[in-house]
């Protein structure tokens, strides 16, 4: 016998056989969820600014890196240093001396001026054991007779052998009138250019306040501590005061540390550079505090929760059978084709907001068979402008490393020169359009390739050319840079032999057609074609293409190379297609 229910009675059923389930959910089940919930985002959360302070202190680090590599820059340091390490100094006359002198003592604080003012200076040790220091601070003097190659940080850049030796926590002991400030600091043997021969070491300082100040500006969501180890595991900062047994467990590598009755779990984050650990250690009955909040409010939400569902269950069931069947008979006509069915909602409840999704959903589907084809060409222009934003310039450094070689030598009229040509490069890659002129295009390469002789001067040849009549003709914005820069960094630049980098823009006729062809060759290294795979990743030429198809449909892209003799790229465009 089968018995039939209103729907109302249905529902009346269902909800009084699962009444108990959502007590049960908040009550008991969703505690734990969220006590597993809270813990994953309090991690991630402390995860984040983590990265964050690891962020900061690596650019302290960099910066002291730096400073230690500065000498090799330094033509005249570097000529004082091989001077005090292959000679005497009863051997030299007073004015090679003074120059000595001047170089070993004057060539870096004109460079500390531009770094943090956290970074305190630097101390160049000589072969003979004679210290010279760079500081910031006029009254800060080096201890006479100090015996820099006894000290630990001395021992540690020669092992380094020419690579930074990052140091800890340490007392600047070899300075007067410094109280003994505590600093931390990165070493590097300086080598001979030449002979490959240890002629000093140097060693740049930083005020090890500078960690307070990091750590000083990152919060986290509950009680915390912030700790900082060095490579062998010994205390480097803590933002609080720390128990020796702390130091151990943190060096056991523990998960979870007990401070007294105070319960932690420990997130830590590996500085490569330094071989640093930071940790972070977050109070666990705190945590626990949170959760036991969230199950009590569960509890009480829940039991009302029931109390108010059911009596509004009894009201609402009154009549929303009604609306729902005339929305069914809306539904209806829809899928027999009319689109002009409309439900009629009356007042603004939750049923009446249905109706109108309803209506809305109907609208929009009318709506979007007529937008399909804009909304295809938006979607294919956003891809266009995503692609082509991926091609970026990657040689800037390099670029400024130039910039500053032309100043030391007083090359003026070059720097200028070479100063509007990366103007007008940045003024080219920032400029809001997304296609350009080959001879726009050809104008931006004479820029770069004077950029670029900057730095590898006689070792690189360019011939950049382009037939008048190709020049109007419209390419994607920064198609050719791409691969040349390719062909000078991985063509020209690993080969042992000076090269010819070469860019042409032609007309090109085949078989009655007229294309135009642009090819870039250079005489470089170049490679198996068997490796073509990695090639392309390794260069961003599926950028290139994906731009050039966009515009191009029926162009073709052609990469020829061979080991030892060099690689071609060939870009042909119909002309009959091409745009002007």
């Amino acid at each position: 016998m089968t018995i039939s229910l209103s729907l109302r009675n249905k529902l009346m059923i269902i909800f009084t056989a699962t009444i108990i389930l959502p007590f049960l959910t908040l009550a008991i089940i969703l505690p734990y969820y969220f006590k597993s919930l809270i813990s994953e985002e309090t991690q991630h959360v402390t995860s984040g600014a983590m990265n964050s302070l690891s962020r900061n202190l690596e650019t302290y680090l960099d910066d002291l890196d730096r400073l230690t590599l500065l000498p090799y820059y330094n033509d005249e340091l570097i000529q004082a240093l091989k001077i005090t390490a292959y000679q005497s100094n009863s051997s030299l006359d007073d004015y090679t001396k003074l120059k000595t002198s001047r170089a070993l003592n004057g060539a870096l604080p004109s460079y500390l001026i531009s770094t943090r003012k956290e970074i305190l200076n630097t101390v160049i040790v000589t072969n003979d054991g004679q210290g010279h220091l760079s500081s910031r601070f006029d009254a800060t003097n080096l201890v006479q007779g100090f015996p820099y190659q006894e000290q630990n940080w001395f021992q540690k850049a020669l092992l380094a052998n020419g690579n930074a030796a990052f140091l800890g926590s340490h007392k600047q002991d070899y300075l007067s009138g410094t109280m003994n400030t505590r600093v931390f600091s990165v070493a590097r043997m300086i080598k001979d250019p030449d002979s490959k021969e240890p002629i000093a070491v140097i060693i740049a300082d930083a005020d090890y306040g500078a960690l307070s100040k990091i750590t000083e500006d990152i919060s986290f969501s509950m009680n915390s501590m912030i700790v900082i180890m060095d490579e062998d595991n010994q205390l480097l900062y803590s933002n609080k005061e720390v128990p020796d047994t702390l130091v151990t467990q943190l060096a056991n590598k523990s998960s979870k540390i007990a401070i007294g009755d105070q319960k932690y779990v420990t997130l830590s984050k590996n500085l490569k550079s330094a071989n640093w650990t930071i940790v972070v250690l977050l109070s666990e009955s705190e945590m626990n505090t949170k959760i036991q909040w969230i199950s009590t409010v569960a509890i009480i939400v829940s039991a009302g929760g029931i109390v108010v569902t059911f009596i509004l269950f009894m009201y609402l069931t009154r009549w929303i059978v009604r609306p729902f069947k005339q929305m069914n008979g809306v539904m209806k006509e829809v899928r027999t084709g009319n689109l002009q069915a409309r439900f009629t909602s009356i007042g603004k409840d939750e049923i009446s907001q249905l109706g109108q999704s309803l209506n809305k959903m109907i609208f929009q589907l009318n709506d979007m068979i007529n937008r399909e084809y804009k909304i295809a060409l938006s979607l294919k222009e956003a891809e266009y402008q995503a692609l082509q934003s991926q091609i970026q310039p990657h040689f800037l450094y390099n670029v400024l490393t130039g910039f500053i070689g032309l100043n030391q030598i007083g090359e003026k009229r070059k720097l200028e020169d070479a100063i509007f040509a990366l103007s007008g490069m940045l003024r080219y890659i920032l400029a809001n359009n997304q296609t350009t002129t080959i001879e726009q295009e050809f104008h931006i390469l004479q820029g770069y390739a004077l950029l670029q002789k900057l730095r590898f001067n006689e070792k690189l040849q360019i011939d950049i050319g382009y037939e008048k009549f190709v020049g109007s003709f419209q390419i994607p914005k920064l198609l050719i840079q791409p691969i040349v820069e390719n062909a000078i960094i991985h063509g020209i630049e690993p080969s042992d032999n000076p090269g010819l980098v070469e860019a042409k823009a032609l007309i090109y006729v085949h078989e009655d057609k007229e294309f135009i062809q642009i090819k870039v060759r250079d005489t470089g290294v170049g490679f198996e074609m068997s490796d073509m795979q990695s090639t392309k990743q390794h260069i961003g030429i599926s950028n290139v293409k994906a731009r050039l198809e966009m515009l191009y449909p029926d162009a073709s892209f052609m990469i020829q190379s061979n080991p030892g003799v060099g690689t071609t790229v060939h870009i042909t465009i119909p002309l009959k297609g091409a745009h002007l």
